[in-house]
């Protein structure tokens, strides 16, 4: 048997992989890009991310190839954003649409790699994105006849709509989430799944629904992570009033309304002050919620480079979100030594750990209120506390979760795909 190569030679299909962008795209270009760090990588990606990469450096031809899938692509998202109903909703609407026009962009992708693939000019094909768990993969059943190892992930999505809040799923347009699990039963999804190498899950409830025949190849891998270039400031407020800041669209489970009612005496009493970074449909009734109360700045959708300048001043991170899949922001704010203070549910609650932030169950609106207004209260009574779990915030983001850090835990998946696999998937968290 050959032995496992140092650097392996990668195929990293990302359809969404954009250095200008945030959310998935983001996050297959970070992991793209770090990963070159640990293997001889090649970016396969979509075309309308083509001139953002050339204004990265990147060569095209030789560190990556632009797949113009749009004639079918483009039709079909212009189908998607008039199914969601307004503008950032009915997310599982755009996931289905994705689900019927990405088969054509790995058809294309087979098309112009799949000589080389079964010529044996890669070690490895990785499909960072699509995340969504829902999305099969025809590159899965090809590169397995070819005898090449096919990785998938980090996967994620999915999270249910804790109960209580039907209105906010009604507002974000979510009809299509009721019938989300019939996804299981789509022709492909298990061919996909028998046929994939490794799966990396991005959170617990993703690992859970992969069916316990794979579940020896699955790794619980967070999706996000940390660019220090970007987050590379270290919170340092000077004062004794509470600073807080809330970093997200202004859309109803986020939760701004329930985190401006929590904090209203606070606010009132001049101990506690909140920026408020994002935009959206809540955007006007957030601002007449929050009329007459000192100390509440909104600052509109901000360039992401420059969320961190307004982060850094503040002692928290405030944040009741009732459905995230990922918690990016959680990670920015621990990477500046800010404490999150977050639902326990879905993405930041694996993210938060104890000692390196605050985590209140999630249960019904009231109770989430209240035992935010109960936390907040705690921090203003000291706020300058908050250093110690801040500076461990910033510690664990540093240990687990810059890009660097998940490339290797990348790497040593690929290591045990490509080796004797005498021992069980690597575990990182």
């Amino acid at each position: 048997m050959s032995e496992t190569p140092i650097r392996p030679r990668v195929l990293a299909i990302a359809e969404a992989a954009n250095p200008e962008w945030v959310s998935v795209p983001l996050v297959g270009w970070s992991l793209a890009q770090a990963l070159r760090g640990v293997a001889d990588v090649h970016l396969v990606t979509q075309v309308r991310n083509r001139d953002a990469i050339l204004r990265a450096g990147l060569t095209e031809g030789v560190d990556f190839t632009a797949i113009d899938s749009e004639t079918f692509a483009r039709p079909m998202w212009r189908l998607a954003e008039r199914l969601r109903m307004g503008d950032g909703k009915g997310w599982t609407m755009v996931q289905a649409i994705n689900a019927l026009s990405y088969p054509w962009f790995e058809h294309l992708v087979w098309r112009q790699f799949g000589t080389q693939i079964r010529a044996g000019a890669y070690d490895i094909v990785h499909r960072i994105t699509p995340l969504s768990p829902t999305i099969t993969s025809s590159l899965a059943r090809k590169c397995a006849a070819a005898g090449v190892p096919f990785v998938l992930g980090p996967l994620n999505g999915g999270v249910p709509w804790p109960e209580g809040f039907e209105a906010e799923r009604r507002a974000e347009k979510e009809w299509l989430s009721y019938l989300r699990g019939a996804y299981k039963a789509l022709p492909g999804r298990g061919a996909t799944l028998d046929r994939t190498s490794a799966i990396m899950a991005g959170s617990h409830h993703t690992a859970g629904e992969i069916p316990a025949r794979h579940q020896s190849k699955v790794v619980y891998l967070p999706e996000n992570g940390i660019d220090p270039a970007r987050f590379g400031r270290v919170a340092a407020p000077v004062d004794d009033v509470l600073r807080a800041c809330f970093v997200g669209r202004l859309v109803p489970y986020k939760g701004c309304d329930m985190l401006i009612e929590a904090a209203d005496e606070l606010l009132r009493a001049g101990r506690m002050t909140l920026d408020v970074i994002g935009d959206g449909p809540m955007m006007q009734p957030l601002q007449a919620q929050a009329q007459g109360l000192t100390g509440v700045t909104f600052h509109g959708w901000m360039e992401h480079g420059a969320v961190q300048d307004v982060m850094a001043k503040c002692h928290v991170l405030a944040f009741p979100s009732i459905r995230e899949f990922g918690g990016g922001v959680v990670l920015e704010a621990m990477a500046l030594g800010v404490t999150p203070l977050v639902v326990d549910y879905a993405g930041p609650g694996e993210l938060v750990i104890p000692g390196t932030g605050v985590k209140v169950p999630c249960g019904s609106r009231d109770q989430i209120v209240s035992a935010f207004r109960a936390e907040l209260v705690r921090m203003a009574n000291d706020p300058t506390s908050l250093r110690t779990s801040g500076q461990a915030a910033r510690a664990r983001i540093q240990s687990h979760f810059t890009w660097d850090q998940k490339a290797r835990q990348v790497a040593q998946v690929y290591g045990w795909t490509l080796g004797p696999r005498q021992h069980d998937a690597p575990a990182f968290f």
